[in-house]
């Protein structure tokens, strides 16, 4: 169709009238950021921040040089029967488990201390058959504590670390487990979080059970962690929360400008290991790839450290989320739980020194300027390492005093409409006090912006909420908190 050029020039003309192609005044905010509050930290617990304080430098520094001097880590050295006394795994894991029973006497016996003793077979036709030559005996330890509620004591969050460790010789050789392997950053520091976590809590009393563990065969393909996941799984275990801290050291390498001490990363699967294929087509269609659960699990590492940093550490520390499951190349116990079905996430410093992890040990002679070779404890920031351990016992303590998750969260989606409605079930076992946020973010934003408090009456269920804001510019998430503001998980419907 032709237009004639009066009629052209008119239109630019009633154009530029109504303001098209002319600048804009500011425009109001868009529904999603009316009448909502921007989400903040929530309230430190002062019983909570007071137990931080107790994780010291020190007691790192003391659990790391213990664990560095049982000479070699290496998980095949449980079947050997000329060390050294005091020497290899199994000294190891003897002295892991004695510091479990040690904190249990300290607090009246608090902890059940546990041993998960199993043989890897390469002839069972696993995957990291190659990395066991043969039948070998693997031990994981953990302690729990269980909850005072009687209802929530069902629900579990756990801590790990492996405290099995490799130098180089294994890379030409898997059975070879001569020569020193210290293992201090990966992952005597894993470990030495774990045990401050496991020191420091039983001086509260908490709702839900709080599962302090160390495993072995990590190296060799996640062998312990793997066992420990089915067994969680077989056992039934509530597992809400898992915790994996490997290589959380700060390495301390002279001349490296560029570690940041104050943050460390937090890694979580996108997609869930375990998701169906209907599932990750549901996921795809409503953009949800970033709301798994462990990415809920990531967002509430971050939220739990803006609360206690600096109260607990005295400088300020985050957790900085990186949204995929692990660093390139590598991996990590958390992937056990995922593939298991739980929620789990990993804890890593911000940068590596690939001339300690897994290298054996080696110094170069005087004069020379090769670098020192092997995991050892002088490149350890154990400051550092406290630092990660507050986080891990803040979000441990946080998530085992908040009510639990909230159940079947929906969306009402069954007509056309710019406002959303989100329904979903009290946690099991909620008591009268608690309330719940409902969450939201711009698809393109990585964490939670907005909030509205929804306080039900007594006995209402399911819950229910209409918000103005349109479903299909934002994500949405619901989480229980209870009276002393502990935020539960966020769910995304």
């Amino acid at each position: 169709m032709k237009f004639p050029l009066g009629a052209l020039i008119g239109s630019l003309t009633l154009g530029a009238a109504i303001g098209y192609g002319q600048p804009q005044p500011a425009t109001e905010k868009p529904d999603f950021a009316r009448d909502a509050l921007p989400v903040s930290p929530q309230p430190p617990d002062p019983a909570i921040a007071k137990a931080l304080k107790t994780i010291q430098p020190a007691r790192i520094e003391q659990t790391i040089n213990t664990l560095v001097r049982f000479g070699t880590r290496n998980t095949l050295s449980s079947m050997e029967t000329d060390l050294p006394p005091g020497q290899g795994i199994n000294a190891a894991e003897d002295w892991i488990e004695a510091q479990f029973e040690e904190i249990s006497r300290e607090c009246g016996g608090c902890l059940e201390v546990h041993r998960d003793v199993f043989i890897a077979d390469p002839a069972s036709g696993a995957s990291w058959g190659r990395r066991i030559p043969h039948p070998t005996r693997i031990t994981n330890i953990y302690a729990i504590l269980r909850g005072a509620d009687p209802v929530q004591t069902k629900r579990m969050v756990l801590v790990t670390g492996h405290y099995d460790s490799i130098n180089s010789n294994v890379f030409s050789n898997w059975a070879d487990t001569s020569g020193a392997a210290p293992g201090a950053n990966d992952d005597a520091s894993g470990v030495a979080v774990s045990l401050a976590c496991a020191r420091a809590l039983p001086k509260l009393r908490f709702p839900a059970t709080i599962v302090f563990a160390a495993v072995a065969g990590e190296e060799q393909g996640l062998v312990g962690s793997a066992h420990l996941a089915h067994l969680a799984r077989e056992q039934g275990w509530q597992l809400e929360a898992v915790l994996n801290n490997d290589i959380v050291g700060g390495n301390t390498t002279p001349g490296d400008t560029l570690q940041l001490k104050d943050r460390v990363r937090v890694f979580s699967e996108g997609v869930p290991a375990v998701a169906t294929p209907e599932r990750v087509r549901r996921l795809l269609a409503l953009g949800q790839l970033s709301d798994s659960p462990s990415r809920e699990l990531a967002r509430a590492v971050a939220d739990t450290a803006r609360s206690y940093f600096p109260v607990a550490g005295g400088s300020p520390f985050s957790a900085f989320l990186v949204f995929r499951p692990d660093r390139y190349l590598r991996g990590g116990d958390q992937t056990s739980f995922n593939e298991e079905g739980f929620t789990a996430v990993r804890f890593t410093e911000w940068r590596e020194d690939y001339n300690h992890q897994h290298q054996s040990v080696v110094f170069p002679p005087p004069g020379s300027h090769q670098p020192i070779l092997g995991d050892l404890p002088q490149f350890v920031d154990f400051s550092y390492v406290a630092r990660v351990a507050r986080l891990n016992a803040a979000t441990l303590a946080t998530l085992a005093s908040a009510p639990g998750e909230p159940g079947n969260v929906a969306i009402d989606a069954r007509k056309l409409e710019n406002s959303t409605t989100l329904h979903w079930d009290p946690p099991a076992g909620a008591g009268p006090h608690v309330h719940y946020e409902a969450l939201w973010r711009p698809t393109t934003a990585p964490d939670w912006e907005f909030v509205r408090v929804v306080s039900p009456e007594a006995g209402d269920a399911p819950l229910t909420i209409t918000l103005p804001v349109s479903k299909d510019n934002v994500i949405f998430a619901v989480r229980a908190v209870d009276a002393a503001g502990h935020r539960g998980l966020a769910v995304a419907p």
